[in-house]
């Protein structure tokens, strides 16, 4: 499976904004997806992931509250509702999958083998 995130930019804090995640291939009814994030000089910081249905979702400490994970399988897209960002949230942020058949999300959300170029959300104070 092929990914490609979009939707990042420049907002202030406070702000919202929608990350999307487009994926090609075939499959992706299967695959349990996540979106990882790297600020720079940090290491990549995982920040949501989702199940092959969607029914079962998992966030990072930083985010729960404030970020939303959803997937349409129809349309093989991912995204992340990100709601009251914050500086500290600027990253690069990428979405991820993996195929989850015969597996439970949290067996995979730390393995996963398919990764999107990412894009810049910058959050000003």
């Amino acid at each position: 499976v092929q990914l490609q995130a979009s939707g990042g930019g420049l907002v202030t804090a406070g702000g919202s904004l929608r990350l999307s995640c487009a994926a090609s291939g075939r499959g992706f009814s299967f695959y349990g997806l996540g979106w990882f994030r790297q600020a720079p000089g940090k290491e990549r910081e995982f920040v949501a992931a989702i199940n092959f249905s969607g029914g079962t979702t998992y966030y990072g400490d930083s985010v729960k509250g404030r970020f939303t994970i959803s997937r349409d399988n129809a349309k093989k897209m991912v995204y992340l509702q990100m709601n009251n960002l914050a500086p500290e949230d600027t990253a690069v942020y990428y979405c991820a999958a993996a195929n989850q058949e015969g597996k439970r999300l949290y067996e995979v959300k730390d393995d996963m083998k398919y990764w999107g170029k990412g894009t810049l959300v910058t959050v000003s104070s």
